[in-house]
């Protein structure tokens, strides 16, 4: 799953900021209250750490809480149909990934929910997932993880953070690139997944350095591969699976604002500007260099976009067997 990023960014942001940056303030009053950021996975995962950082610092540029409320769950659905129900005021906004924003409403049958219920804000940037093992679990690079799995099907158990998100994609994604076969495990979030993995309930999963930051640095868990097109500058001397021999693996996790839908340009417009504007902050910028996000920023449309491209290759993931409604 390739993304345009990178050489864009400079020119998406800087064009964004002086497009807008000389705007009026078309929505004055706003924020006049809190603001609710729903972020639709428990705590600790990375993205709640990514909220909780611009929730706090678009606290401090408008004097009014941005508070971030956690609601995990189905896959992210169950965050994501409050803000889609929610007052289209701007005063409830969804963290957007994935999982609740394209791949749950898309695999889950009866979603309550749909895909365009939303309005763009923002797309924050995005990380590659990364290969996690327990440390009793034999394979220790790419290749030996492959030849592992097709010699003893739907025997490893491999986690994810529920039924349509982003790890259940790269597990799928893994799957069709090796023809490997792996019993998948939904958990409600990628904390108690975490927790899991450490103690050998499961063998392996995808995430990011954001989520899986503190078992890495206490090295509880081995780093196999990394599923992307180059290495972490985070993780140099772990191998990427293309490097590998593996091809057509790639899988990331994006992050992003999303609003209900119906929202006033002018709010969406007045958050855009202003996240753009932090995003090229040091400390800010420096703090998600850390975690091993690529920055994006960028306008509405670029989010906009990019969604409809993510949910056309979720219909060929469905239409080619490797995911299933459920």
């Amino acid at each position: 799953m390739k993304h345009i990023i990178g050489a864009t960014l400079l020119a998406a942001l800087t064009g964004t900021l002086s497009a807008q940056g000389t705007k009026p303030d078309a929505a004055p009053g706003y924020p006049s209250k809190p603001v609710r950021w729903v972020v639709p996975f428990t705590p600790g995962a990375s993205n709640d750490i990514i909220g909780r950082l611009i929730a706090g610092k678009l606290t401090e540029t408008w004097g009014q809480q941005f508070v971030i409320d956690n609601r995990g769950g189905a896959g992210g659905l169950i965050g994501a149909e409050t803000v889609a129900r929610a007052q289209p005021d701007g005063y409830t906004l969804l963290l957007a990934n994935p999982g609740p924003s394209i791949n749950a409403p898309l695999l889950a049958k009866n979603a309550p929910y749909k895909v365009d219920d939303f309005s763009s804000v923002i797309y924050i940037g995005y990380a590659p997932l990364i290969l996690l093992t327990n440390l009793n679990f034999p394979p220790r690079t790419p290749k030996e993880l492959v030849d592992y799995l097709k010699a003893n099907p739907n025997k490893v158990n491999w986690g994810s953070s529920g039924i349509g998100s982003s790890l259940h994609i790269g597990l799928a994604v893994l799957q069709g690139a090796t023809g490997a076969q792996l019993t998948h495990v939904p958990y409600k979030g990628t904390a108690p997944l975490l927790t899991d993995l450490v103690g050998g309930q499961l063998q392996g999963t995808h995430t990011t350095t954001v989520s899986g930051e503190s078992v890495i640095k206490g090295k509880r868990v081995r780093v196999v591969g990394i599923a992307s097109a180059k290495r972490s500058p985070l993780l140099p001397d772990v191998p990427t699976l293309a490097e590998s021999g593996i091809k057509d693996a790639e899988a990331v996790v994006w992050f992003g604002m999303a609003a209900p839908k119906g929202t006033p340009r002018a709010i969406i417009d007045k958050l855009n500007r202003e996240i753009n504007r932090l995003l090229t902050q040091p400390d800010v910028r420096g703090r998600l260099d850390g975690l091993g996000l690529e920055v994006q920023g960028g306008t509405p449309e670029f989010l906009e976009n990019f969604i409809k491209t993510e949910v056309a290759k979720i219909h060929k993931l469905i239409k080619t067997g490797l995911l299933k409604p459920e």
